[in-house]
């Protein structure tokens, strides 16, 4: 799978010691994040030395010091890096939805579209081995509210909910609910998913629908 960091970063999505201001800059921190992110899904989390992250990438160690000086700040902008990805692609699954015919099965739909998300090993990985610390848990909760929002439109457009604002924080405990199932769903066989997924149907369905 190709690294998620391999693409153009959101700059203003992503925390650095030093905002890169020049195109070259940009192009050498970019480099590094998906030199990173390759090490993470090839080696895990401990991987994640600057002087690793800079032959990678093919930079030097005080060029990409001033940006990303130790493994935290490479995992606190990997992370970022995979928040914003994971909250793009739930945001294309309320458009998608909003555009279609209503589902048939809305739960089932809105559990679907979520679990794709969470099929990305590189993603689960990063964000499930991330060391807990002050900045990145502040992230992380800022995430998760954003998610939960975007969960909360997702229902409102699966017919599950007739007002987004009241659906917050129905959908905020059915995302919380989900993203800790998700997170260990896909690290056992494709059987074991499919039953952990049937599972966490049941679950919503009863907590989801009227």
């Amino acid at each position: 799978m190709t690294p998620l960091a391999a693409t153009e970063p959101d700059w203003d999505r992503i925390p650095l010691q030093r905002a890169p201001r020049q195109q070259r800059s940009r192009e050498k921190v970019a480099r590094a994040l998906a030199a990173a992110s390759g090490l993470v899904a090839r080696e895990g989390v401990a991987a994640l030395t600057l002087p690793r992250v800079a032959e990678a990438a093919g930079v030097s160690v005080g060029a990409l010091y001033q940006y990303l000086p130790d493994r935290d700040a490479i995992v606190r902008a990997l992370v970022a890096e995979y928040h914003a990805r994971l909250e793009a692609l739930l945001e294309n699954a309320v458009a998608l939805t909003r555009a279609s015919t209503p589902p048939s099965d809305p739960v089932g739909h809105v559990i679907d579209a979520v679990a794709e998300i969470y099929r990305d090993r590189d993603a689960v990985r990063i964000l499930g081995t991330a060391s807990a610390g002050g900045l990145i848990d502040a992230d992380r909760a800022a995430h998760k509210q954003r998610m939960a929002e975007a969960a909360a439109r997702l229902l409102h457009a699966s017919g599950l909910s007739h007002d987004e604002t009241d659906a917050t924080a129905r959908a905020r405990v059915a995302f919380l609910a989900a993203d800790a199932v998700l997170h260990d769903a896909f690290a056992v066989p494709p059987a074991a998913q499919e039953q952990t997924l049937q599972e966490l149907r049941l679950l919503l369905r009863r907590y989801l629908q009227p």
